[in-house]
């Protein structure tokens, strides 16, 4: 299946900004579930390309001069391979993927909650039992937008009942890894038949019989088929797709708007 994707993120500076750099993690790389046909950074200076430690593409841009208003525009096609059900990828050594970070510790309150599911030293149905406690994770932490943010951890969703894809990453990680269960955070789109959607999306992967397993836990969905990975990590903070530093310009007001499309949606819209 094709998808069409086009991502464009603007800020808006309060004054002039003296000097600005980016890291971007906008660019998605052919593995086996899926093959990049094409794809454009659109950016307002030139991008130095590389590789961080985890193997997702970069582009730092740096903007050495005053401006008030910077753009970012990302887009092409991703042919998603629909037979995967799961992805052989050991180029990082997968005791990494249990280690906490900030944003994924967990609490006693998370470790009562998953046990039922993971506390089993058995690896028998493992891949049923996660499929289970994602269903209980969301019925405990509703999908609401707005509640959480950016530098929310997984404690804090937890305690909230509440929160959006990140913050369900984040828990089914924390509670995972407690139980020795190897996972990362996976950060792309995520494309619809019903409708089209307008956010970037994250998910969880488990490592199991050695593949990696889908754990879309906001939307209940435990296979790649509909899935375009951009980037994978810890936790968020690896995958962000726009990180940066400035100097002055004041308060700042982000936009940004997303769409993924398959060939049928993008020709309904002409």
């Amino acid at each position: 299946m094709k998808v069409i994707i086009h991502h464009k993120t603007s800020y808006c500076y309060e004054a002039s900004t003296r000097r600005s750099i980016q890291m971007l993690r906008m660019t998605p790389l052919s593995m086996q579930r899926q093959k990049v046909l094409n794809w454009m950074l659109t950016l307002p200076a030139f991008g130095s390309e590389s590789y961080d430690g985890l193997g997702n593409f970069c582009t730092l841009v740096s903007l050495n001069f005053p401006h008030q208003e910077l753009q970012i525009e990302a887009q092409g096609e991703v042919e998603i391979n629909t037979d995967i059900e799961a992805i052989l990828d050991q180029r990082i050594p997968i005791g990494l993927f249990l280690r906490k970070t900030p944003l994924t510790e967990c609490s006693d309150q998370m470790i009562e909650f998953a046990a039922p599911f993971l506390s089993s030293g058995n690896q028998a149905n493992l891949h049923h039992r996660l499929i289970d406690f994602s269903h209980a994770l969301l019925q405990r932490v509703k999908y609401i937008p707005g509640v959480t943010h950016v530098a929310s951890s997984a404690q804090d969703a937890f305690q909230l009942g509440s929160g959006v894809c990140q913050d369900h990453t984040h828990l089914f990680l924390a509670c995972a890894r407690h139980f020795g269960i190897p996972t990362r955070y996976v950060s792309g789109y995520l494309h619809s038949e019903t409708q089209e959607h307008s956010e970037s999306h994250a998910w969880a992967e488990a490592y199991l019989d050695g593949h990696w397993y889908v754990f879309d836990v906001s939307n209940l969905l435990f296979s790649p088929s509909q899935h375009v990975q951009i980037a994978i990590g810890l936790d968020y903070n690896d995958t962000a797709p726009i990180r940066g530093v400035r100097v002055g310009g004041g308060a700042e007001k982000m936009n940004y708007a997303v769409r993924i499309m398959n060939e049928q949606q993008q020709q309904a819209r002409c």
